[in-house]
């Protein structure tokens, strides 16, 4: 690869790296090809780009990006990356159902925002609940003070109902 390439691909990691809320470092050694196209087709359904960089050149980026040094000895060997936008909490899922399954796909570390999580953490990363269940979670809670409105309401008017048709029976006999 020529100097001028190098400049080129540091220069997309570093727009991938500032436009990203959220990193996760893989270990991809033994996972084959159809795998990965599964996974990059699972990350690309949560809106996660992943992409296997060369360590040098990512190394580059972050250093002139900044504050990312605890990915540097983390960068050794077959590494990929997958950049989050939104929904951090995504990357984690993946990855730690592909390594339950096969045990391959090992996670590295992560930073989230600036904050750095290592490769232990990869479980608590992965059972916060994603934007979207916290926001039906939300909603949920919003709506059912309504519903419990409603019903109180449709008992009241069914109560009033069987005391008009029990006074109703009572002329009538």
């Amino acid at each position: 690869m020529k100097k001028e390439e190098k400049a080129v691909r540091i220069e997309q990691i570093k727009e991938l790296v500032k436009n990203s809320s959220a990193m996760f470092l893989v270990d991809y050694r033994g996972v084959n090809v159809a795998d990965i196209n599964k996974l990059r087709s699972n990350f690309r359904k949560d809106g996660i780009n992943y992409k296997v960089l060369k360590n040098t050149l990512f190394k580059k980026a972050l250093a002139q990006v900044g504050g990312f040094e605890k990915f540097n000895s983390q960068l050794v060997g077959m590494i990929g990356v997958a950049f989050a936008g939104e929904n951090f909490v995504a990357p984690a899922k993946i990855i730690k159902k592909y390594f339950d399954e096969s045990k391959k796909f090992t996670f590295k570390g992560c930073y989230i925002e600036s904050a750095f999580y290592d490769a232990d953490q990869l479980d608590t990363i992965a059972s916060m609940p994603t934007k979207e269940e916290i926001m039906s979670g939300i909603v949920g809670s919003i709506a059912a003070p309504a519903s419990g409105i409603v019903g109180s309401i449709n008992a009241v008017i069914r109560d009033l109902v069987s005391v008009i048709d029990e006074v109703g029976k009572k002329k009538a006999a």
